[in-house]
């Protein structure tokens, strides 16, 4: 029995970590240095290549209960951060050199591991006995992508993402907007009128019907202040190996704003079919926001996937009627990064559906972030020895930020986006009543226990 894993990042080493501490033989594939991705520059195995921060710790930030969920699972990233973290105020940052150093010690002294070094241009043979795990990260070898792309067919392979923003529902303005799809889809409703409460009736997704969409009304002077502030502002600039290609149906909204004033009024902001209850009228402009998650703690701003710096989302769309005071928690952004649709081609124990005996972890999946793809590569590893040592089936439960990860990956959607670990992946506490931060707490408390259960009761889930 042995697993072969190609991918030496953040989930192929902590897959690999995870299944040697089960008992389980390790095969782990890095192409370095034989070839390097654009990004990376160094030999280490774990390579971190775009930050040295692993983002807030503070477990009423979703990622920082990701990562106190993973020190408790055993995570060997977590472990390594912490030999190697930097001061780095609320947020948890590593001296990159000295964390790659400390995984690739520890991967490469584990007496059931073995390091391959070579490049792996094709899916390799799996059986029931000789599982593989892809986790080659967002910047897959093209000839391995090809391979995989072949396998699960190319529409559902993806090498660019265009992410629109998330924001917290707890900080619309409800009062501003009001709810209703375009073309007549469901009548118009005020969103603060059920029964006063603002936050419980955006919340109040059964009620106002699945297609409701949330409108944020721009009158036209607003409108145009709003483009001139798109096309303003600041923009990431593609990195050295992005070739970036736009596609015309997916264009970030400072490309269609720079085409034209009114560009974005005839594109995802277009009033038709909208009447907004308060005045009457169809609005000049509309921003419309979809819920992220069935109880609606979370809402997608449609269509407006960006490039703009993070600073500037957070000033620009701070413009938006109703969002004034906006919590965002997900920024929008436009990057070259080969994924899966995970949702349609992943089965609950992360194995492709077509191709038996493969198993995917990490960005590879649809997750993003250094956390996240740890998270990714750990619940794989378990669920993967659960199956060789053919122990039951038991996944990290889904009110746990891991178990959130596999939520993630099989929630469907219509156009399925990678994304960093946030509230709504996890179901919120039944008392709707509560503030935002005490609903936080309160549902970071019931993940730690829940895990802590999981790990004392669930076959393989804590190592020997």
């Amino acid at each position: 029995m042995k697993v072969t894993i190609v991918g030496g990042g953040l989930a192929g080493c902590e897959a690999a970590f995870q299944l040697a501490e089960r008992g389980i033989d390790v095969e782990l594939v890095e192409q370095k240095p034989h070839a390097r991705t654009p990004a990376q520059t160094t030999d280490w195995l774990c390579e971190l290549v775009c930050s040295n921060s692993m983002r807030g710790a503070a477990l009423v930030n979703a990622v920082g209960l990701l990562k106190e969920e993973l020190r408790r699972a055993g995570s060997l990233v977590m472990a390594a951060a912490e030999v190697a973290k930097v001061p780095a105020g609320g947020a948890l940052a590593v001296d990159r050199d000295v964390f790659g150093k400390v995984v690739t010690e520890r991967i490469q002294t584990h007496p059931r591991i073995t390091v391959r070094r070579e490049i792996v241009r094709a899916i390799p043979e799996a059986t029931a006995d000789s599982p593989v795990i892809l986790a080659t990260g967002p910047l897959t070898g093209d000839d391995l992508a090809n391979d995989l792309a072949k396998a699960v067919g190319g529409e559902h392979l993806a090498y660019y993402d265009a992410i629109a923003p998330i924001i917290s529902a707890d900080s619309i303005a409800w009062e501003r907007v009001f709810k209703q799809s375009r073309w007549g889809k469901g009548a118009p409703v005020d969103a603060t009128s059920e029964d006063g409460g603002a936050a419980a009736a955006g919340r109040d997704a059964t009620a106002l019907g699945d297609e409701a969409y949330v409108n944020c009304p721009f009158d036209e002077d607003g409108y145009k202040a709003f483009v001139r502030a798109v096309v303003d502002s600041q923009k990431v600039e593609p990195r050295a190996f992005e070739d970036v290609r736009y596609f015309e149906g997916c264009l970030p909204i400072e490309v269609m704003a720079s085409r034209g004033e009114m560009t974005l009024a005839f594109g995802p902001m277009k009033p038709v079919g909208l009447t907004d209850p308060r005045t009457g009228r169809r609005p000049f402009a509309v921003v419309q926001l979809r819920a992220e998650d069935k109880d609606a703690t979370a809402y997608n701003l449609v269509g407006f996937q960006t490039r703009m710096t993070y600073g500037d989302q957070a000033r620009v769309f701070r413009m938006i009627p109703g969002l004034e005071e906006a919590e965002i928690l997900r920024f929008g952004s436009v990057h070259r990064n080969t994924f899966v649709d995970a949702p349609k081609l992943l089965d609950e124990r992360m194995m492709l559906r077509a191709r038996p005996h493969v198993y995917l972890a990490g960005q590879i999946t649809g997750v993003e972030g250094y956390v996240e793809s740890c998270a990714g590569g750990l619940v794989c590893a378990v669920m993967l020895a659960q199956t060789l040592r053919g122990e039951p089936f038991t996944p990290p439960p889904d009110t746990t930020a891991l178990g959130g990860i596999r939520t993630h990956l099989r929630r469907p959607q219509d156009r399925f986006q990678p994304s960093n670990i946030t509230w709504a992946c996890i179901p919120p506490p039944p008392d709707k009543r509560l503030k935002k931060r005490d609903r936080y707490q309160r549902m970071a408390d019931r993940a730690l226990a829940d895990l802590e259960a999981w790990l004392g009761s669930a076959p393989l889930a804590r190592t020997a």
